[in-house]
């Protein structure tokens, strides 16, 4: 895979902005979020390919949130080295009902397996998915192979470019 490698620093420093800019919708809006970025292993977070499947998943969770006459109140998008990410306020809609529909989104397609849409309801506590998302090599539970750390990272990065291309 191709693009900047980051270092655990930065993907640090890069959640707390992450956080921060979280606290700060919650306090101004009294909404649910809707936390968009990518599940990419290893030290490359982004280039082309991984940007054209974030902009897919963006315009399939846009989309999917109009239908449902939900109101984004405010975004954030961010496009760094540490990674593709959409931080959306939202109202007129339920956090579990949002949580269904970002399941729905990542269950959709080979593609989806690469989204990671979370959800944070107006008092900061993020929902938990209602069934274990599967790995990308294997289809057991993605939490326990990465706990038992069953493959390697060249593994799931080969699985993942193999998603990627499919988008070309």
């Amino acid at each position: 895979m191709t693009g900047n490698e980051i270092n655990l620093a930065q993907m640090l420093a890069r959640r707390e902005k992450r956080a921060n800019q979280q606290e700060f919708f919650l306090t101004e809006y009294h909404s649910p979020l809707v936390s968009f970025s990518m599940n990419i292993p290893g030290p490359i977070k982004t280039n082309e390919l991984i940007r054209r499947a974030f902009d897919i998943g963006e315009i399939l969770l846009l989309e999917t949130l109009r239908k449902v006459d939900a109101e984004i109140l405010d975004f954030d998008e961010v496009h760094e080295d540490t990674g593709d990410e959409l931080l959306l306020a939202v109202k007129n809609i339920l956090p579990e009902n949002l949580k269904d529909l970002a399941m729905n989104i990542e269950n959709s397609s080979e593609i989806g397996r690469l989204f990671d849409i979370d959800i944070i309801d107006a008092d900061g506590k993020k929902l938990s998915r209602k069934n274990f998302r599967k790995c990308l090599i294997c289809d057991k539970q993605a939490q326990d192979c990465a706990r038992s750390r069953t493959h390697s990272v060249s593994e799931m990065q080969e699985a993942v470019e193999n998603i990627l291309r499919s988008l070309r």
